[in-house]
């Protein structure tokens, strides 16, 4: 029998849509044809949203770890021991403390092997906040739990577009200083390796945007074009990545530019955001790259002023769900491909004689 990749789902801000979109998403009987569901939460929390949400009638397969998960089946993982109070569309300390217990109970279970990836439903970042989670969001989280030294880069994506990050939640004050040669040419080196492996793309292309207006005008708005992003992408170039730019921000995405490119480095936020979200609020993906740990989210936040409302689409986290199978199989197929290498093979000086090399004994590509 085929495997069935297992995902675990981490349940949120229980304040927020978390459920609303979960319970959408999974009452399809398709999903687990596909995949095998875990979810980290409570099953009395996704009672109360359903039946506020007035949805059709759902049933969970109760368990205590991922290990025990059943293949045709939505499987949940109760991670509380008391009781939780649900506040619709408030921000309260006790939907920061659940949504943590389930974001450790999933990555523990994750670091164990006992599911494939994560899809996380939103969190508050202010009420997640604790002696346990002192990070800006999700992707700095798996950086440091489960990142084993290497660095993320936070992509935005859906079938048309794909943007990434050079700074990702920081004071805009902050940014013109983080925006340096090397910090660009890394976040480069990460987009390249991910665009190659995790979505099979054999020679990406990748633009990258200015961080002043107009580029800086050769320096009249601005000398960091000049002096740290053109000086980056030409030895990134060196390195063998196709990278291009550097674009205006409004002139680039308003003038359909972007559609000719895999992949999109901004060098802030907003920068990158704010025309994806234009693009694909609806189905849009985050998608943290650059570790050994598969993870997404959908592209929204908590949306407390539809919460309880049965308003919210569940289209960017089913697309979530949906990337996280993809990339765990795109990685599969990039492995077996590079697992055994041809070695160099080579002729005597007479010719008349194919020699094999085995001077250096097979690795990975």
């Amino acid at each position: 029998m085929e495997h069935k990749l297992r995902i675990g789902i981490t349940h949120g801000d229980i304040n927020g849509v978390g459920y609303e979109v979960i319970l959408k998403t999974l009452s399809d009987p398709r999903i687990v044809e596909i995949c095998t569901p875990v979810v980290y939460g409570s099953s009395k929390v996704a009672a109360y949203h359903r039946k506020a949400l007035d949805l059709p009638p759902f049933n969970f397969n109760i368990i205590t770890s991922g290990e025990q998960c059943a293949a045709g089946k939505v499987n949940m993982i109760n991670c509380f021991d008391d009781e939780l109070k649900v506040e619709l569309s408030k921000a309260t300390p006790q939907a920061g403390e659940a949504a943590l217990l389930a974001l450790e109970a999933a990555t523990a279970d994750l670091q164990a092997g006992f599911i494939d990836a994560i899809v996380t439903a939103p969190i508050n970042k202010n009420t997640i906040q604790s002696d346990k989670f002192h990070f800006p969001g999700h992707t700095e989280y798996f950086e440091s739990r489960v990142g084993e030294g290497k660095k993320s880069l936070m992509i935005l994506l859906n079938e048309r577009i794909r943007v990434a990050l050079v700074t990702t939640h920081e004071p805009i004050a902050k940014v013109p200083a983080l925006i340096t040669r090397e910090r660009i040419l890394e976040k480069l080196e990460i987009f390249n390796r991910s665009l190659h492996e995790d979505f099979l793309i054999q020679k990406p292309r990748i633009a990258v945007l200015s961080l002043n207006p107009h580029a800086g005008e050769n320096g009249l708005l601005g000398s960091e074009e000049q002096e740290v992003i053109i000086p980056a992408l030409e030895e990134a170039n060196n390195r063998g990545i196709l990278c291009f730019g550097p674009y205006a921000a409004d002139g680039f995405f308003g003038s359909g530019q972007f559609d000719r490119f895999d992949g999109i480095l901004a060098m802030y936020h907003d920068q990158g955001l704010a025309p994806f979200k234009t693009l694909a609020m609806e189905d849009g993906v985050n998608y943290t790259a650059g570790l050994p740990i598969v993870r997404t989210s959908p592209a929204h936040g908590t949306a407390y002023d539809i919460t309880g409302q049965n308003k919210a689409s569940e289209d960017s986290f089913r697309h979530a769900l949906y990337l996280a199978i993809d990339v765990c199989n795109n990685r599969a197929t990039h492995r077996a491909a590079h697992a055994n290498p041809l070695r160099k093979q080579y002729f005597d000086k007479s010719g008349d004689k194919e020699v094999l090399d085995l001077s250096a004994p097979d690795k990975e590509d």
